[in-house]
């Protein structure tokens, strides 16, 4: 397993950007498909975006798409979540996630996961 530590939440208004980081332990960051994926109070935890190893492909949820960016430099063993335009219902915690072989929006397919960073979007 891989060792992941958030960064880069905080308090923020509508319409205003963050830049999440996910910093992983170990040289093998590069051969893991990526994911975010956030939880809201009294929510179950969904799925955000994930990016493919070495990074060709990219997915996201319809809530996200066009306002969020997914990205990863493998070199620096780091994934990143692009978010513009936040909204009041962007605010969650947010968990980045790894795992091998093919890509998955399943929660239960990731085996490593970070702690989380808090994101809240006032309105």
């Amino acid at each position: 397993q891989v060792q992941l530590v958030e960064s880069g939440g905080g308090l923020v208004q509508a319409g205003a950007s963050l830049r999440l980081s996910c910093a992983a332990s170990g040289r093998t960051f590069g051969t893991y498909n990526m994911g975010w994926f956030r939880q809201a109070p009294g929510k179950e935890r969904d799925f955000v975006a994930v990016i493919t190893w070495p990074g060709i492909m990219t997915y996201y949820a319809d809530s996200v798409k066009g306002r969020f960016t997914i990205s990863r430099d493998n070199a620096k063993s780091t994934l990143y979540l692009q978010m513009n335009n936040l909204k009041p219902e962007d605010t969650a915690v947010y968990y980045c996630a790894a795992k091998r072989g093919t890509w998955s929006d399943m929660i239960t397919d990731y085996d490593s996961w970070g702690q989380g960073t808090q994101v809240t979007v006032s309105s």
